[in-house]
Order: C-alpha cells, then structure tokens, then sequence
C-alpha cells in the first residue's frame, strides 16, 4: 500500500510539475513576444512625443530669436504705445502659433516689464498673478537655460466645470550675449490632448503613463491616477535603467509587467504597464489544462493500481519481512514462497544472513583480540626517556650526597616498574593503582621539585576492589606537565568512593585549566605520554572495552579554575 501511494505521489507531483511548468513557459513565451510587441509601440509614441517636442523647441526659439518680442517685453510704453504692441505682439504670436498647428496648445509670454500676453485665455485659465506666484515659474527661472515640461493641476470654477490637467512646456527669455533674462514663455497643453499621442494602443488592462523623476503621473490612461505620486513607478525607473527590457512586479498591488522608455527631450518616463492578468488570462484557460490533467492521472493511476497489485502482491509481502529483519536482530529468516522471483531473493536473503552472522561474530572476536594486544602491548612498554630522565637524577642525589634520597627514588622506580613490566594482570586493586600513583608522584617530586603536592582521599571500603591497571596515571601525568604551566604551583586530589553500585575516581587539580569545546570532550588518539604510551583517550576506549558503555572518562575544566577528570567503572554484581 505505502508503495502504491508513493507511486502515486510521484505520479500526482510529477504531473503538477509538469503542467505549471508548461503554463509558466507558456506564460513567459506570450510576455517576451507581447514585450517585443509592446516596446515597438513605445517607441511609435516615443517619434510621436519626440516631434511635439521638436515643433516646441521651433516655436521656443522663434519666440528668443524675434525682435519685436524682445522689445514689447523690455520697452517701458504709454498706453497708446501698449496697445500698438499688443497688436504687433498678436501679429508675431499668430506667426509662432503656425509651427503648433497640429496640436491644440495655449501659448503664453511675460515680460520683466509687466506685459503678459496669451493666445487663448480660456484654454490655459490661469491668471497673470497665479503664474508669477507658481511653482511652474520658479522652476523655470531656477532653469534658464533648459525647456522644462512641468504639471499644472486647474480646478474647475464650479460645479459644472471639469478640473483640468495641463503638461507645460516652459522656457525662459533670455538675451542670449549678456545671458540676461528678460521674460518667459509657456506652451500649455490639456492632459486629453497629450494623451491622444498613445490613447490608440492603450486597452483595458493595458495602461500607459507619463511621469517625471519623482514619480508624479503627468498623464495616464487612468485618469484617476493622474497628479498622484507613484513610488512603484519611482522604484521601476531605477530598476528598468539596465538591459532588462521589461520587469514582471507589483503595481498597485498585482503583477504586472513593467516596459520604460526614457524621454530625454523631456526628462520624462513613458511606462507601459500591462495587468498580467487581464493580459494572458483568456489565452492559457488554466481550469481546462487542470481538469485534463487529472482525468489523465487519474487513468495512470488505475493502469498502476491494477497492474502493480497483480505484479507485487507476493514482493510485498516478502519486502514486509525483510523490513521485518531488523527488529529481529538479522535472525528471522524470511518465508520462501511467491513467484520465482521472490523466492530467489528469499533464498538470497536467508543465505546473507547466514553469511551476516558469522561475519559479525568474527568482526566482533578480532577487534576485542585487537584492541587488548594494543592496550597490553601500550601497558608493557616504557617510555626510555622517563628511565633516562629518572636515573639521571638518581645519580646526581648520590653525587650530592643524597644517598636516602637516591634510595627512596630507586624503590619507588623498582614498584611502578613491577606493577608494569612485570605485573601479569591487567587489574589490580584499588590500594595497588593508589601506591603507584603515589611513586609516580614521588619520583616526579624528586625531579623537578615539590612545587605540586598530592593529596589522597579513597574510601577505605574501595581499597580491594579491582580496577585496570595505570588507569589513573596518565591523568596524573598529565596534571604534573601540563595543568601548572603558568602557575607557581598547586594540588592535584585523587578522591576514589562508591556511588550507586559504581567505582568514581575523580582527579582534581587547581592548575592553569582550559576552555573545553562540547564536541571535544576527549583529548586525540596521537597525544604521547612521558611514562607509558597509555594516554587519556586510550583510558576512556579501554573502560569501554572492558566494562561497556556504562564505563567512561568525563572532564571538566575552566581556564584559570583547574581540571576535574571523572572515571565510572561499574562494579562487578555480588
């Protein structure tokens, strides 16, 4: 059954990888043509922007280029004299106007003089004291020297009247030897108008829209978002700056795929935004591919049912007992029976555990004759520089005249070698380890000192139970030579007592110490020991081998606090 469902697991999820797989390729198949599509058009309404701009930028400079402008706008006059100008300045806006024939646009001029002239009031309805005030002017005047295409909210009067949105092109007056200006001019276009140069490749759910470097929408498809700040489109103008071509992201938040083009001409960004949604919704009918799908899976899933039961009934019982095995230890053999096929591989099986058993007990037997001629070979030897370092200072005792001394030293040389070399067991009691600690301590002192006192505190109701033997020395030997390296000297405890049917030996030292890390608790293999080649990881395999996972080394330390060793050694049951 488990096999069954896991095959229809597969089958299921195979099956919903592929057809979102094939819709998502599908889906980026008709975005990257539709981008390819869509690009072509921005860039008919980028030419088509582009000539508007051209016909502002012939209008602009006839307007800096002509004389009588320049002089209406400077002269102080009478009123008579106003009024001629007026005229002429009719005369030469008409002529001006004739370059912007194809679009429907207001034009304004004011000079530094007070004279403020307008080819269509109505069209563009703000007043001579509005402009001057307006943040169109400042920023003209803060820009000289640029054509400027700035936004113009207008409200409507009342309640009848539309609010307007204009895109004004501005541009200051200036003479252009001393760089002096003398007025400035506005080319004022109602957003409707602007819009028409794309309105024909805009849809529903396919939108353009026109913004400057803050994100503010000069003019859109969506009239209702035009004057508001976008910062998904701010973000986009960052992120479409590189050689993507289009972006697939968050608009107003759904996804959308995100096409720019930048107007230079205007420091504006044309944005086509398509709604992902409305876009390839009706070319990928998601809900059929689905339904067939799974009336296709749902036949695999028959064909498999039935043919895999009629084919694996007696593997499955066989695969059952073999899963079986395990908790059995590998010695319940499996039942023989079913098709050829599974009764071979019944045999087989039964015949590997056969195999598995015998190979187990071997391995077991060898490793257990391994590890114990190591451990008796590593407990017989010596280390020569130890015998060499003590005789040594045997002799200098006896050239000192330290005869006692020397003899005190060679006595406990002669004990810790019989317990050695020439003790046959590989335990003794807790008495023995004890004196051989205390001659190793001793002949230690000898040597280098009795900077380092040893102290000695074991139950009297431990002293006869056996232990390993030198299963204490090595973290002896390694509290001498390196536990009081930078301090002057101290103490090293040995504490032995029963607890809880167990045998705790406890090596305590208040030397340098050290920062254990919690998967390092135990020293490595390769560290040498002075005295025997036994060393603190040795100790550690050695009670397990010998006592089972109950046994063990533990250790504690602190830098600048000492070092706690801790043997468990169970005891043997009465």
């Amino acid at each position: 059954m488990k096999q069954f469902l896991f095959t229809v697991f597969i089958i299921i999820s195979v099956a919903a990888v592929l057809t979102v797989t094939i819709v998502r390729m599908s889906e980026q198949f008709f975005i990257d043509r539709f981008s390819i599509t869509n690009s072509k058009v921005m860039n008919q309404v980028k030419d088509s922007f582009e000539s508007f701009h051209y016909s502002i930028v012939t209008a602009s400079n006839n307007v800096l280029q002509n004389g009588t402008v320049k002089r209406i706008l400077t002269d102080e006059e009478t009123e008579y004299e106003q009024m001629v100008s007026y005229f002429n300045m009719y005369q030469q806006m008409n002529r001006i106007k004739s370059y912007l024939d194809a679009y429907e646009i207001g034009i304004v001029v004011t000079g530094k003089n007070g004279i403020d002239y307008a080819t269509d009031r109505p069209y563009w309805p703000i007043t001579d004291e509005e402009l001057r005030r307006s943040a169109i002017r400042k920023n003209t005047l803060r820009n000289p020297k640029r054509l400027l295409y700035q936004y113009d909210y207008r409200p409507g009067k009342d309640i009848e009247s539309d609010d307007r949105n204009f895109i004004v092109a501005t541009r200051a007056i200036r003479e252009p030897i001393s760089g002096r200006d003398y007025g400035e001019m506005y080319f004022a276009i109602q957003e409707k108008e602007f819009k028409k140069f794309y309105a024909s490749y805009t849809s529903p759910g396919n939108h353009v829209f026109i913004t400057n470097n803050s994100g503010v929408i000069l003019s859109s498809s969506r009239p209702d978002l035009i004057g508001r700040t976008s910062t998904d489109l701010r973000r986009y103008t960052e992120e479409l700056k590189g050689p993507e071509p289009y972006k697939v992201g968050k608009f107003m938040g759904k996804d959308h795929i995100i096409l720019m083009e930048y107007l230079p001409s205007f420091d504006l960004y044309l944005f086509n935004v398509i709604d992902k949604e409305v876009a390839f919704g009706d070319l990928i009918d998601k809900s059929d591919i689905a339904q067939i799908v799974i009336l296709i899976v749902i036949a695999v899933l028959f064909i498999v049912f039935f043919a895999s039961r009629r084919l694996t009934n007696s593997l499955s019982t066989l695969a059952r007992q073999i899963s079986g095995a395990a908790k059995h230890d590998f010695v319940q053999y499996v039942t023989v029976g079913g098709t050829y096929e599974t009764k071979k591989i019944a045999y087989a099986f039964n015949s590997m555990l056969d195999e598995l058993h015998d190979y187990v007990e071997e391995l077991m037997q060898t490793q257990k004759e391994k590890r114990n001629a190591e451990l008796a070979a590593l407990q017989q030897q010596i280390n020569p520089h130890f015998l060499y370092n003590t005789l040594t200072s045997i002799r200098f005792m006896v050239q000192q005249g330290g005869r006692q001394e020397a003899e005190n030293t060679i006595m406990a040389l002669i004990s810790l070698l019989q317990n050695t070399i020439g003790s046959p067991s590989e335990t003794v009691t807790v008495k023995q380890e004890v004196d051989n600690l205390k001659n190793y301590a001793f002949i230690n002192q000898k040597r280098y000192g009795d900077r380092i006192k040893t102290n000695y505190f074991v139950s009297p109701d431990c002293l006869n139970e056996p232990i390993p033997n030198l299963i204490l020395q090595p973290f002896m030997e390694n509290a001498f030579f390196h536990a009081f390296n930078r301090k002057d000297g101290g103490y090293i405890n040995v504490l032995i007592w029963k607890e809880n049917s167990r045998l705790i030996c406890e090596v305590v030292d208040n030397g340098d110490g050290m920062e254990i890390e919690e998967d390092k608790q135990m020293p490595a293999k390769s560290k040498q020991q002075l005295f025997t080649g036994i060393g603190v990881r040795n100790v550690h395999d050695r009670l397990q081998l010998i006592y089972g996972d109950d046994a063990g080394v533990s250790i504690s330390s602190k830098a600048g606090d000492g070092t706690t060793i801790l043997l468990t050694i169970p005891l043997p049951q009465a």
